[in-house]
């Protein structure tokens, strides 16, 4: 991974509610009947698809399907078209027709595949909070150029392509925004499954949602929890600190992260200590390669292989310069001020 093209490789992110001329479940694409999923149950009716990092490639995050009596609930439809395929032949699979989608934040890594659901499910309804609207005339403006001038540039094909859907995706402009905003926390029954969405104000973005479900205990945090790090492109991080300390009050067993493996809540209240610790890291004089090391140390349960241990050190390098000691203006309007 480049880290000049870190702002697309934690990525920015839409929410897609294209209207799409009308399909039925039995017109899926001729391929999707051919995939297979290996990825966990991780309960009755709780279905995960891993998202993941592609050397050269934005990442997609992990998506999450709950069975509700009326459809499918979708939690994150990820950035590429296998993440929104594994989705569409899980759905084939259960003769379900997607009812509806939950987006956790607005960055593409998440919700890029919202636009291809509609397509064959026409009538699902897509829930947000709706940060979208502020970041698309901000930060997404602002990326639609840095991608531009990535495009002007010769440079790896896959990037290249990776860039120009972002770019088309941004494009649909106020086509992007959720059907129902939420605003509030609180206990929702969507297609007929009772689910508690939690909404965090100014932490990743500035509206985030997290979504527990009562039956199976499992908590999908979207990005208020990343492997092999934190992503900080547009967060408050005091803010944030506050949002998990919230989920950590949460009675859930395990805790889908947005980027990263299933965790049980002993392991995300460890997870949780670390956060904190870096942010106190990076508000001291303390060198920059003390606090990506400590964090090397706190997460050693995640960070497998050299490979993530290389990709935490690269992405803390970029962000603690970057976002944690950089412009306090910046870091104020991220905030909210």
């Amino acid at each position: 991974m480049k880290l000049q093209l870190s702002r697309w490789v934690v990525a920015l992110a839409l929410m897609t509610a294209v209207s799409c001329t009308a399909a039925t479940p039995a017109e899926l694409p001729d391929h999707i009947a051919s995939i297979t999923s290996e990825q966990p149950t991780l309960a009755p009716g709780v279905h995960l698809i891993l998202g993941g990092f592609v050397a050269g490639r934005q990442p997609d995050g992990n998506s999450v399907i709950f069975s509700g009596k009326d459809g499918l609930v979708v939690v994150d439809t990820g950035r590429h078209a296998t993440q929104s395929d594994a989705i569409l032949a899980y759905a084939a699979q259960q003769h379900r027709s997607v009812a509806a989608v939950i987006n956790s934040h607005w960055h593409l890594d998440h919700v890029s595949g919202n636009s291809r659901l509609r397509a064959i499910f026409p009538h699902l309804v897509v829930y947000a909070s709706s940060a979208i609207e502020a970041a698309m005339s901000g930060f997404l403006a602002d990326s639609r150029e840095s991608g531009k001038q990535f495009l002007s540039q010769s440079g790896d094909p896959g990037q290249q392509a990776d860039v120009r859907a972002d770019i088309a995706t941004i494009d649909s402009g106020k086509a992007l925004f959720p059907d129902v905003k939420v605003v509030r926390s609180g206990l929702r029954t969507v297609a007929g499954r009772p689910l508690q969405i939690g909404y965090a104000a100014w932490s990743v973005t500035a509206g985030d949602l997290w979504v527990y479900d009562p039956a199976s205990h499992i908590l999908v945090a979207g990005d208020l929890v990343t492997l092999p790090a934190p992503f900080f492109d547009t967060a408050c991080p005091r803010h944030w600190k506050t949002a998990l300390a919230e989920l950590d009050k949460v009675k859930f067993a395990t805790l889908v992260p947005g980027h990263g493996m299933p965790m049980s809540h002993t392991q995300f209240s460890e997870y949780r200590r670390g956060f904190v610790r870096l942010l106190a890291c990076a508000e001291s004089t303390a060198p920059k390669a003390q606090c990506i090391e400590a964090w090397v140390v706190d997460a050693a349960a995640w960070l497998s292989d050299e490979s993530n241990r290389k990709l935490a050190r690269g992405l803390l390098d970029y962000y603690i310069d970057g976002v944690l000691r950089g412009d306090p203006a910046k870091q104020a309007s991220l905030c909210g001020g």
